[in-house]
């Protein structure tokens, strides 16, 4: 057997490495797993001031139970739902085109539209705050699913095509260039060429805007308002009472607001993994 890459170095660095990758581990794991624990706590726990003892009785059934039951955390998640699927679509719908045009297509602007593409990336978003509040409010589209989805696709675009036009230039030209050949159309060339080579990067790319989307909470909190329109992020913090937050209840709704994305990514995984590494190894 060939001795992996650990076992190839010094027996120091072994031993620091098998000691300090649980203290890492333990050290990245530690919020989720404090949350997990406040998720299953009575409320009186943290009346008490008993915060990371263990709980005094198990929880689980009736926290959790309000979260779905007595709150509008379902109106939140079908609102995420609502908001996170049609940005993905859009967002990726558009870039891959917007990829294609300026990956395939030599012209004299091509570079320079590139660059405003990319440029939108480095905009901190809270210089645009009080504009883009101002324009939903003027278009009539404040607190709306319908505006914070136009808002994300407006601005994920960019670097969805950043991601999609530097994958399209790896592909192989010639492919392109004999379907020219051919005489099949440039829009049958993105469809039936282009597009099935492309569905690693689609993958990886949908999973990577689903998490960006769901986990949004600048956003939902600045365009949005109330349960009829507000995502998941910004409806946890509805388990705050007038004097005292609930604890208890507002780490059960994190712990569900964490499940899609990461059911999304395990269902995706392979995909994902496959569309950032594709290229990597010649």
């Amino acid at each position: 057997m060939f001795p992996t890459p650990i076992e190839k170095q010094p027996k120091a660095a072994q031993i620091t490495y098998k000691a300090l990758l649980p203290v890492a581990l333990l050290l990245w794991l530690g919020p989720l797993l404090a949350v997990a624990l406040f998720s299953v706590k009575p409320d009186a726990d943290f009346v008490n001031a008993n915060y990371w003892g263990l709980p005094s009785s198990f929880e689980f059934f009736n926290n959790y139970g309000q979260v779905f039951f007595n709150s509008d955390m379902p109106r939140y998640m079908l609102n995420s739902i609502l908001i996170t699927v049609p940005t993905v679509i859009g967002a990726v719908a558009l870039s891959s085109m917007t990829g294609f045009a300026l990956g395939i297509y030599k012209f004299k602007s091509n570079l320079w539209i590139f660059f405003i593409f990319v440029a939108g990336n480095f905009v901190p978003f809270q210089i645009l705050m009080v504009p883009v509040r101002d324009l939903t409010l003027d278009l009539g589209l404040y607190n709306t699913k319908t505006g914070l989805v136009l808002f994300h696709i407006a601005f994920q675009t960019g670097f969805c095509t950043l991601f999609m036009r530097n994958f399209i230039k790896a592909l192989p030209f010639a492919l392109i260039e004999a379907a020219r050949v051919e005489g099949i159309s440039e829009i049958k060339i993105f469809w039936y060429v282009v597009l099935p080579l492309m569905k690693p990067a689609l993958a990886a790319l949908s999973v990577l805007m689903f998490t960006f989307i769901w986990n949004d909470y600048f956003w939902a909190v600045v365009l949005t308002q109330g349960a009829e329109s507000q995502p998941v992020t910004a409806g946890i913090t509805s388990f705050n009472a007038q004097f005292r937050a609930a604890y208890h209840l507002m780490s059960a709704g994190s712990i569900v607001a964490a499940l899609p994305p990461v059911a999304m990514f395990f269902l995706m995984q392979k995909h994902f993994i496959a569309g950032l590494t594709l290229g990597a190894v010649k």
